[in-house]
This record gives C-alpha cells, sequence and structure tokens, in this order.
C-alpha cells in the first residue's frame, strides 16, 4: 500500500529530482523556531468522561435522539411541498431541557435571510428567485401523550420550541408535531431544486422537513444559521411517505416499504432481478418513460412510503422523466445492498449515466472495505439534477449532463460522503474540513481501485487544481498570506479558498500523513478505528487528532499545528557537503537546513561520481533542536550531488536549495 500511494503522488504529476548543476547558496536566515513548531499543542476540545485521550468516546458519552414520522404532498404544478411531522426527541444528557430548537433550511431563501448578505452583491439571484420560506401553520407538543400547541419563535433558519414540561435528563422524552408547507425552489437552490426536461419536470428535495439542532457536550444547543455551509444531525429512525401525482417515480432514502402499491408487477420483477445481479438491471427503461403501462394506475395519486433506520436525515427526488436501473452491492460481510440510479433521457447521452449505478455499486463496496465500516442502509441512490453535486443519506445528487471521468469522480465524491459525515457525524457547519477532506482522500484510493485504474489519477478542483504533483500544487495556498487554516470556522471561508483549503490541503495532508509520516499499515489502521469508534457518533477534531496520535502511535503535534491549526510553508534545504575526516572512504557529512515554520521527514539522496545512489531517511524529530544538522550518510566514494527530496514527496515550497552540487 506505500508504493500505492507513492505512484499516486507521481501520477499526480510528480517531476523528477533536481540535478542543479551549481552549488546551492548557503542560507541566509530561517524562519525556523524549534519551540514554536514543537511547543505543546492545545487541543481544541478537553478530554473528560464524555471524550477519552485516545480519541474514543469517553464511558459517559452521550447523545441525543431524533425520530421522525412525515407525510408530505409534492404539487408539481405549483412547485410546492406541504407536510406535517411528528417527532419524538429524547432526550439522554445529563441536563434538564427547557427548549427545543430546530433547523428552518427552506428560511435561507427567503429575501430577508442572512446568506444573502455572505456573498458578493453581483451574485445575488433576482428577487423573483426567493421564496417564502416556511410557512408554519402550527406546532404542538406532548410529554404524555396529549398534544397542544405550544409558543415557538423563528430566526432566521432556526425555530425555538418552548417546552410546556421540562424535559427530564437521561432518557427524557417529548413529541413534537409540525404541520407546514413552503415553495420549492428553482436553480436558486442549490441543494433543493426543481429542473425541466421534455418528459417532465425533475424534483430534488432535501432540507425539507424542520429537523432538531444538536444538542451535545461541547456546545449544548448547536444553533448556527443555514448560510451554505452544511449540517449537523441527530441521529434516529425516519418513517416518511411521499404524496404524488400516479405518473411520478419517487426515489428515496432508505427502504421502499410499499412496492406492490407504487410499482408494476414488471417493476418489482426487475428490482428482484437487480438484488442477485452484479450488472446493472433496468427497472424503467427510456422507452417506458411516456407509457402509462409503467404506472400501476393511470389517475390520482400514489403514496411512496419509505424508512430508514438509524440516520440523521432522508431526501428524496421525484419526476415522470426518471429511467430507473439498479444493481447488486456486495459488503465486506457476505450482506448486500442495491444501487441505483434515477434520470432523465437527456442523462444518457454522448456515454452519460448508463454507468452511474456501477460508480454507486463501487463506491460502497470500497468504502466500506477500506473505512472498516460496513455501509448500513438497504439502498443508495444516485439521482440526476442540478445541484451539481450533493449528498444525504442513502441518496446523492449529481450533475445531470456528465458522464465518464466527470461522473465518476463526482459519483465516488457523493457516495463516499455517507461514511463522511453521514456515518461519522461529525460537525459540518464548523468542522468541514473533517467530511470534505477526508472523503476526497478516500476518493483517490477508490479512483486507483476502480476498474485497474480507469479513471485514475482523481485530477480535479477538489484535489489537484492544475492536474499536477499536489505537493506542488498546494504551494499556491501555502504562499497565499490571506489563505486560511485548514481549521478555521467555514462561514468565514471566502469561496476562492473552500475547495483548495477545505478539500485539497486537508486531503494532502492525510496522504501525507499516510505515506510520509506514519505508514499506510499504522495509518490505516488508526483510521478505520477513529471511523469504528465515531460511527453514528459526533467526533469533534480533537477526536480525531488523538485518535490518530494515539493508534498511529506518533506524537503528532507539530503537524495538527502546522498543517491544520496553521498554514505554516516548508523549505528543506541541503546547504554542503563533506566528507568523515576528510576522507571520502569513510562517508560524507550532508548539511541540511530547514529554513521555515513547517517541519517533515525526509529523504535525503546522494549521489556518487560514478552514478549510483544512497538514501537516508531524515526523521521530523532532527529538527527538535536544531535549524541545520550534519547526516552521515555511510559510503566509500566521492560525492557528486546531495538532494533533499528527490521524489518531491513531501510539499517544499523552494525547490532551489534542494540540491548541493559538489564542485
Amino acid at each position: 500500500m506505500q508504493k500505492l500511494l507513492l505512484s499516486t503522488l507521481v501520477a499526480l504529476g510528480a517531476v523528477a529530482f533536481m540535478n542543479a548543476a551549481v552549488a546551492a547558496p548557503a542560507s541566509s536566515g530561517s524562519n525556523y523556531d524549534p519551540l514554536q513548531t514543537f511547543a505543546p499543542f492545545n487541543y481544541p476540545q478537553p478530554v473528560n468522561q464524555y471524550r477519552s485521550a485516545n480519541g474514543t468516546p469517553g464511558p459517559a458519552y452521550w447523545q441525543n435522539r431524533v425520530d421522525y414520522k412525515i407525510h408530505a404532498t409534492l404539487d408539481p404544478a405549483n412547485k410546492a411541498l406541504s407536510g406535517r411531522e411528528t417527532i419524538t426527541y429524547t432526550n439522554h444528557s445529563p441536563d434538564t431541557l427547557h427548549l427545543l430548537w430546530l433547523q428552518l433550511d427552506q428560511n435561507r431563501y427567503r429575501t430577508d435571510a442572512r446568506a444573502n448578505f455572505t456573498h458578493d452583491a453581483d451574485h445575488e439571484p433576482p428577487q423573483s428567485a426567493h421564496t417564502d420560506g416556511y410557512r408554519i401553520k402550527s406546532v404542538e407538543a406532548a410529554t404524555d401523550g396529549h398534544f397542544e400547541p405550544v409558543h415557538f419563535i423563528v430566526s432566521d433558519t432556526r425555530m425555538r420550541i418552548d417546552l410546556p414540561q421540562p424535559l427530564a435528563p437521561k432518557h427524557g422524552r417529548v413529541q413534537v408535531r409540525i404541520v407546514y408547507s413552503y415553495t420549492i425552489p428553482g436553480k436558486f437552490g442549490g441543494r433543493t431544486d426543481w429542473y425541466h426536461t421534455k418528459n417532465g419536470d425533475v424534483f430534488e428535495i432535501a432540507q425539507w422537513y424542520p429537523r432538531l439542532c444538536v444538542y451535545d457536550d461541547l456546545r449544548g444547543w448547536n444553533t448556527l444559521p443555514f448560510t451554505n455551509n452544511e449540517f449537523y444531525l441527530e441521529y434516529g429512525n425516519i418513517d416518511y411517505s411521499v404524496t404524488v401525482p400516479w405518473n411520478m417515480i419517487v426515489v428515496g432514502s432508505g427502504k421502499l416499504m410499499n412496492p406492490d402499491e407504487v410499482l408494476t408487477k414488471v417493476e418489482r420483477e426487475r428490482l428482484e432481478k437487480a438484488r442477485h445481479s452484479d450488472k446493472t438491471v433496468l427497472i424503467r427503461t427510456p422507452a417506458e418513460v411516456n407509457d402509462p403501462a409503467s404506472r400501476p394506475t393511470h389517475s390520482g395519486t400514489l403514496t411512496w412510503h419509505f424508512h430508514m433506520n438509524n440516520t440523521r436525515d432522508v431526501a428524496f427526488g421525484a419526476s415522470t422523466a426518471y429511467v430507473w436501473d439498479a444493481a447488486r452491492i456486495n459488503l465486506p460481510s457476505g450482506k448486500h445492498a442495491l444501487a441505483m440510479s434515477a434520470y432523465p433521457v437527456e442523462s444518457l447521452k454522448d456515454g452519460g449515466w448508463d454507468r452511474s449505478t456501477q460508480f454507486v455499486k463501487a463506491t460502497v463496496e470500497f468504502f466500506s472495505k477500506y473505512t472498516g465500516v460496513e455501509f448500513p442502509w438497504p439502498t443508495e441512490i444516485a439521482e440526476a439534477g442540478i445541484a451539481g453535486g450533493m449528498e444525504y443519506p442513502g441518496i446523492v445528487f449529481d450533475w445531470w449532463k456528465t458522464g465518464g471521468k466527470g461522473l465518476f469522480g463526482l459519483t465516488t465524491h457523493e457516495v463516499g460522503h455517507a461514511w463522511f459525515p453521514m456515518i461519522v457525524g461529525s460537525n459540518e457547519r464548523r468542522d468541514a474540513w473533517m467530511d470534505e477532506g477526508f472523503n476526497t482522500f478516500v476518493d483517490v484510493l477508490a479512483a486507483h481501485a476502480y476498474n485497474h485504474g480507469e479513471f485514475a489519477p482523481k485530477r480535479d478542483s477538489e484535489y489537484a487544481p492544475g492536474g499536477g504533483n499536489p505537493v506542488d500544487e498546494i504551494q499556491s495556498v501555502l504562499k497565499d498570506p490571506d489563505a486560511p487554516p485548514i481549521m478555521m470556522f467555514p462561514d468565514v471561508l471566502k469561496e476562492k479558498y473552500r475547495h483548495p483549503v477545505t478539500y485539497f490541503k486537508t486531503a494532502l495532508g492525510l496522504m501525507l500523513l499516510r505515506d510520509q509520516i506514519l505508514g499506510p499499515e499504522r495509518f490505516d489502521t488508526a483510521f478505520r478505528q477513529y471511523a469504528r469508534a465515531w460511527a453514528f457518533k459526533h467526533p469533534s477534531p480533537s477526536d480525531f487528532f488523538r485518535a490518530m496520535s494515539s493508534a498511529g502511535g506518533e506524537e503528532l503535534s507539530w503537524f495538527w499545528r502546522g498543517w491544520f491549526a496553521h498554514n505554516w510553508q516548508l523549505d528543506m534545504a541541503v546547504e554542503g557537503v563533506k566528507y568523515v575526516d576528510n576522507d571520502p572512504a569513510k562517508g560524507a557529512l550532508v548539511t541540511v537546513a530547514n529554513l521555515d515554520k513547517l517541519v517533515m521527514p525526509a529523504t535525503l539522496q546522494v549521489t556518487y561520481v560514478d552514478g549510483s545512489t544512497r538514501r537516508v531517511r531524515v526523521p521530523v524529530e532532527t529538527w527538535q533542536r536544531h535549524h541545520k544538522f550534519e547526516v552521515t550518510v555511510p559510503g566509500d566514494k566521492r560525492v557528486k550531488s546531495a538532494t533533499i527530496d528527490p521524489d518531491h514527496a513531501i510539499p517544499d515550497g523552494n525547490r532551489s536549495n534542494d540540491t548541493f552540487t559538489v564542485k
């Protein structure tokens, strides 16, 4: 596996080492201070009974639970959705709760939404694109089965409900009933929308019901407004029904509970065939899209009923235009799930979505194996739309006009989010790097694994914007004085830095940690232990840092500080070559220097006059006490040159001083 990651770096555009013909100048100064780089790292979140020092949940770890039962009606003619939900909220915390906070994401599309003031004015959509957000008809609560109206207030994309009775700690339970409706945004929705095709409109429905905010041991209620950054949600079971016109197909998160009512006999038989087929099986063919015979009834409405266990959210797509196919997913335990795709016929143009389901299948199989956490749900669906690329548990919305490598990369990334953060439930509102960056990192490995590397290396704006060596690509971030660190609060990141920092730099950091610092064997074990420990829980950045240091067997404070908490640069140099006792037969003394704030372990290569080479590993501990250090390189020949990082495997920002040539 170590060779795989090294080959990945090479494949991503690594260049050969510099063989300069002249000696590099001696350093005239250094920004490096060992006492700063190796100072104790103050983890943002403390160790206590809830979160252990080894990065796992503590003996008293708790989290609350939310179960939903939802009935919704989609009105495609008026682009509207109405619903009623019953929320069962269980308080496992040690605190008495007097109120609940809920998320009302549809209020983001109001003209007075805070999110409208967070981007450049020239990106403001026209007035007609806004909606009036959620229309809340009623809110009731019950602790004893008897529902009564309760006082509530709405503040931007949040709603506070004042409970009629305090909710007791340690398993107190309350039910809340909400009746609501809203207008579905068009392209302005970004993550949820509708668009037109020749066979009818396609609806991508997400963030479509009031959802509980997370109450946790770190901050109490997490009530950050929705300003386009993503989500932090509690786990529970979600049972939901969607009523649509008779001629629409609905694909949704979880298990379809009433196939006999909403599918034809032929469609049910094809689905059963797909459950036993590694090849894609068409459930609804392009020719059947306009055929009334492909629907079990020809008038009125149909209600599609879905259920999903242990999930933080659900979403669905609905359209008269869907082509629908499926194939079996083979999981490491021997169990199976179902990969599915739904798309309009336009998405088949030029070799587009006909391979989508195979991409979904391969991604779920790879992530299940690599992360050590098996895919837990019955289906994973790719739905074609204009959301571009958006993930929810059990379903993703991907760009409808792509195919081939573009669709593979998009599918792998969005489906991969089933693990980060849908299973490993980090706080995307505060720590977007813990899902986007982690997922991008695994994407690189998944690309190499698919069909003998057909679409490898992963090379896009999320990982290597220019398609070259990532350690060279990252220099545009490291050398930018305005670039924020990875751990910066997502809401304040300018759009120009979102992908380069949150996705690319985080993923490269994990690659460096895996290949250059811990090695694949130690890294993979620690990473899997972290994923398993925090599956369906809420890890913090400190939990991840502690888990990797503890299980990885390495003190990594210097790396967390330099790469994640700061945007420090690396500049290693070779400043001279001499011989032990001035005798080449006794070996060489090569002076290496660290000239900037970041440190990394590195390879030093000595090239002899006869063309042979010898390599020595320079560990990161070298720089705990030194700005420069004489490395003894055994040998019995005269040296031609010495190079630090000959493979360009670490992000050295100044290659001009990496090689010293002996005159």
